[in-house]
């Protein structure tokens, strides 16, 4: 036989006090609540103690307006086992600060999903609204989504910088584009003048502050080759930098540069040394790679937990609009070394 749910009502009965009085120690503001004398708000706080009385959340809801969940929604899965520790210093941070913030956590994962196989956020109804207010994390956001959520009265802040979209959107951020021009100048200390980049120069938002840093630190005739395919033959591509001249080679994408730099290393080529290798931003500890690359720390879990207070903040009426940038701290890593003189190439 399943027990009868207490309510509010039973409380009040049991207190010997109205069921407005319960309602207001349980979900009034710190004024309405100082208002209640404290003996009988102790009596009521044993009450709920000794029965074990759990509010009812829609009921909460409807006194002060939300529930204190906040939905988690990722364009990608979440718990992928090739990205898992990617994503997962994300997540920590944002169930640290929701935690911190006395908030629930709600995983999107019943999204409904486009032509293309991608998770959606719109269907025929805005899942999002089972929340009071949602994370958005991706690589690449659907833009016309963004431009709905932008449009729209529910909030959410984006996990990452994002163009406007009909209007500036709210998010926080890594600073790409200043932590990459400084692994251009820590370079360009070394003596480097002759720099290849493997990656692209357009599509999300991430890879461009990445190509923005780069190309506004460098000099255009110190661009020795740009070769914008990401998962290249690394054969073709070492050939390629080896013959543009090329002394340090700068990845986007790490894996990409650990092919690359062992067969370098297995055609008898030193790293550093005969050439230099710097990533644009790394996830995966040295130890994971078989050597530590000169790179620099995305502050994912730091991301995570500042957008979640920036989303309860607006959520409370503390905060408009915020878009924070984070800086990446540098890892001077074991890849990037002083260029040799051309007579010893």
């Amino acid at each position: 036989m399943v027990a009868k749910r207490l309510t509010q009502k039973d409380i009040a009965r049991l207190a010997g006090v109205s069921q407005a009085t319960v309602s207001l120690v349980l979900n009034g503001s710190a004024d309405d609540t100082r208002r209640i004398p404290e003996q009988t708000r102790s009596r009521i706080q044993e009450v709920i103690a000794r029965t074990g009385y759990v509010a009812d959340p829609v009921a909460r809801r409807m006194v002060k307006g939300r529930n204190d969940i906040l939905g988690v929604f990722t364009y990608e899965p979440a718990f992928p086992s090739a990205q898992a520790d990617f994503f997962a210093p994300f997540l920590f941070g944002i169930e640290e600060a929701a935690h911190q913030r006395g908030y629930d956590l709600l995983l999107m994962t019943a999204a409904a999903r486009g032509a293309d196989g991608r998770k959606k956020i719109f269907d025929e109804t805005n899942r999002l609204r089972l929340a009071d207010g949602c994370l958005v994390l991706g690589r690449n956001f659907d833009r016309e989504e963004l431009a709905q959520l932008v449009g729209g009265d529910f909030p959410f802040v984006a996990v990452g910088r994002r163009d406007d979209a009909g209007g500036p959107v709210p998010y926080v951020g890594a600073d790409y584009a200043a932590a990459t021009g400084e692994l251009v100048a820590l370079a360009q200390g070394h003596g480097h003048r002759a720099f290849a980049y493997v990656g692209p120069a357009e599509g999300a938002e991430s890879t461009v502050d990445r190509w923005s840093g780069f190309s506004s630190a460098l000099p255009p005739e110190e661009l020795a080759i740009h070769w914008p395919d990401v998962g290249s033959d690394p054969e073709a591509l070492l050939k390629a930098v080896r013959a543009s001249g090329a002394t340090v080679t700068f990845f986007t994408e790490l894996a990409d540069a650990i092919p690359f730099r062992r067969l370098a290393i297995a055609k008898g080529l030193s790293v550093p040394g005969d050439m230099s290798v710097v990533v644009l931003g790394s996830h995966l500890r040295p130890g994971e790679t078989g050597t530590a690359f000169t790179t620099y720390a995305i502050p994912r879990e730091e991301m995570g937990r500042r957008a979640t207070l920036a989303l309860v903040d607006r959520l409370e009426g503390r905060a408009g609009l915020e878009q924070t940038l984070l800086s990446c701290e540098r890892v001077e890593g074991e890849t990037l070394g002083p260029q040799r003189p051309m007579s010893e190439l």
